[in-house]
Formats: structure tokens, sequence, C-alpha cells
């Protein structure tokens, strides 16, 4: 049971997001490039996501949802997907990466004709307005937003959101020490700096990486995700960085009125210590201000 009781500074986040990335998923659950349990370490992010305990106002994945494209690869994404989200009362978020076939994601996630046009959108999630961006370009790996997706974003961002606006697109408009991401970028940063300009855009959520990171563009912050599929090993001299079966996670994206907070969580089966439980939250919640500190701020001089 979770308490009312506030223990610091700050309310209550006002909304709360789960960022999931790069999925990959192959038809007939093939393991991607002969390793990775794609369809094995979804199911378990899943599981991760609904142990949290939080009913999240989303779920936002940003692109490569399929390695290929296949039909069958993103119909076993909905099935997988859309039972966890109802569970959670959350609405699902689909963004295109630079591995996905937007047709097929449009027919098969979407409902929607099999084109080749963009995979853009707008959700407003209770006053927090969340746009799903295409940097995809089909037949190239690199992304991109042509003139006319920038247009569309102008015009949408004229009116401001009551809670701010966050762009989740799958190319991040940032630089990376790797130099394989850095020829595979985002092009016309540029563009996109001056379609934002002066909005009320608060985050960026992105993903490509298959690594966390963090940065500023055009003033905004933005935050990457790591794949659900496998990650890279950054221990490693840059262009010497290959993928691992290690370090899986998400990111729990929490809303509040003055700033938005990231946190990686790793989807991992280790044990934990029992150090804090919901009873102790309790305890300190039936301390006043004063008691809580002397209880858990005050250090205590070491045991003779």
């Amino acid at each position: 049971m979770r308490t009312a009781v506030r223990f610091g500074q700050h309310p209550p986040a006002q909304r709360v997001i789960v960022h999931v990335s790069d999925t990959h998923l192959l038809a007939g659950d093939r393991p991607l490039g002969g390793r990775y349990d794609t369809a094995g370490h979804l199911t378990r992010t899943l599981e991760a996501v609904e142990g949290l305990g939080v009913r999240p106002d989303a779920i936002v994945f940003t692109g490569d949802l399929t390695d290929l494209g296949e039909p069958e690869a993103y119909r076993t994404l909905r099935a997988t997907v859309e039972p966890a989200a109802a569970r959670l009362g959350a609405p699902v978020v689909w963004v295109a990466g630079n591995h996905d076939e937007r047709p097929a994601l449009r027919r098969e996630l979407l409902g929607l004709e099999p084109t080749e046009e963009p995979v853009t959108g707008v959700w407003d999630l209770g006053g927090l307005r969340l746009i799903a961006l295409d940097t995809s370009v089909p037949g190239w790996h690199h992304g991109d937003l042509d003139a006319a997706q920038l247009e569309w974003l102008r015009e949408v961002l004229a009116t401001p959101a009551e809670l701010g606006t966050i762009l989740a697109l799958h190319h991040p408009p940032l630089p990376s020490h790797i130099p394989l991401f850095d020829i595979l970028e985002l092009r016309d940063q540029e563009g996109l700096a001056a379609a934002i300009a002066g909005s009320d855009v608060r985050q960026i959520l992105a993903g490509h990486l298959h690594y966390s990171t963090s940065g500023m563009f055009a003033g905004v912050p933005v935050s990457v995700a790591a794949a659900t599929c496998y990650t890279m090993d950054l221990a490693r001299p840059a262009e010497e960085v290959n993928g691992m079966d290690a370090g899986q996670s998400f990111h729990l994206v929490h809303v509040y009125e003055d700033t938005i907070t990231s946190a990686v969580v790793p989807v991992v089966d280790a044990e934990t210590s029992g150090a804090f439980t919901a009873e102790w939250v309790q305890e300190m919640a039936a301390l006043t201000p004063e008691e809580r500190l002397e209880a858990f701020s005050r250090k205590r001089p070491p045991a003779p």
C-alpha cells in the first residue's frame, strides 16, 4: 500500500511513462543473430514492468520493434504487449525505427492502410501531450525528418498542452562516441531544433543506440533507453564496441511540475536485500518530519 505522505520537497509525479526500446522481434521467435532470445527478453521486461506496482499513463516503444519488419513478428509483438498493457490500463505508443517496415507496422499494429506514410501520432495523457515522430527512412538505417513531418510537428506544437509535451522518436538527436552510430545518426537536426524552438516540448525519448544515455538538444533533455534484445558492451574501446546479452533495461519516466526524471530499470534476476519494505515505509510515514530525520538521516557512531 502506497503512502500519501510526502517525504521530501517534491509532490508526487503528475504522470508516469514506461519507456521501452529496440525489441527487434523475429518471426517464429527465431533468436536474433542466432544468439539473442528477443521474445524471451521482451516477456521478462513486461513482467518487470508489471512488477513495478504502478499504473503508467503510457507504455512507449521507441522503435526497432522488429528486426526485419516481418508481419508475423509484429503480430507476435502485439499479442505479447497488449495483454500486459490492458492489465495496467495503459495505452501503448508504437514508434517506428530503422529496422521496421512502415507498411507492415501500420497494418499489423495500428490497423491502418499498409503504406509508406510516416507513423506519427498525438496522445493526450491527462494534459501531458505525447507526440510520436517517425525518423525511419525507407531502405536506409540512418534517420531523418522530412519537411512535411516537421511542418506537421510545428502545427501541433502551435497550441501548448496543459502539462507540456514529450516527443518520442527512434534516432536520438545526440552524438555518440561509437563511430557506427554517428554514421547512422538523425540527419537535419537543425530542422528539428527549429521546429521545437519556443514550444512546450519538455523531454525527448529515443532509442536506437542499445545503451542508455542522456544529453541536451536545443535546450531540451534527451533520454535514450537501452534495448530489451541486447545491449552494447561499452567497457571496450569505441571502435571495438559490440553487442552483448546482458544489461537489458527500460526507463521509468516521472513527470513532475518542474522537471522530468528518467530512471534506468535493469531487467535482471538478482537477489536483493530486505532492508526497506512497505512496512518500513509506513513506519516512516507515521513519524513527524523531524522524527523521520532523526530515525533515518542522523549518522550513528560505529559499533565498538
